[in-house]
């Protein structure tokens, strides 16, 4: 009897361990297309020609900025790099891609101003990060570019990044997002 509850039982969970073994297979297809899609929807970085910052990079900025007078301007391998005063009185970098759109800002901050719970968690895992040098990436969100801090390419997001030193004394930069979410970006070059 008990061998024929057994047989009887074979089917039914032979179906169940397919059906559940279809279901991550079906996930991570979900996941995968996911990131193909992500993937077309961003702009892979192109480097630019030649070795003058574009006219239409310069006119955008007006637009983007007013008239701001103090803008010097450089030409980088993958941006046109405005570097200024913003009307507050903040230095500022404005990083303009090759169809001369804007590609995000960044602007020195403090650390405390960094998400109190990204703060708990560096002061827990590395010394010295008082005087930690903070960098905020502001981006623009109808730009799709990559941007690149520190020589490392990351999709475009709103961040802070942080310069810190490892156990090993070393610096390396730290990732911090709004939400305080910590993690390893780069080491310092």
């Amino acid at each position: 009897m008990k061998r024929l509850i057994v047989l009887m039982a074979l089917p039914m969970f032979i179906a169940f361990c397919a059906a559940n073994a279809q279901e991550p297979l079906m996930a991570r297809a979900d996941k995968k297309e996911i990131r193909k899609e992500k993937h077309a929807e961003r702009k892979s970085l192109r480097a630019l020609r030649g070795r003058d910052v574009s006219y239409e990079s310069k006119m955008r900025f007006g637009q983007d900025f007013g008239n701001i007078s103090d803008v010097v301007w450089e030409r980088t391998t993958y941006f046109d790099k405005a570097s200024f005063t913003s009307k507050e009185g903040k230095p500022m970098t404005a990083f303009y891609d090759e169809q001369s759109n804007l590609v995000g800002t960044t602007t020195p901050a403090k650390f405390t101003d960094l998400p109190p719970a990204a703060q708990r968690d560096i002061e827990k895992h590395y010394k010295n990060y008082a005087n930690a040098n903070v960098i905020f990436f502001d981006d623009n969100e109808f730009n799709q570019t990559n941007m690149i801090i520190y020589g490392e390419e990351f999709e475009d997001e709103d961040n802070y990044f942080v310069e810190v030193k490892d156990d090993n004394n070393k610096l390396i930069v730290l990732r911090v997002t709004p939400e305080g979410e910590v993690t390893y970006f780069s080491d310092v070059k």
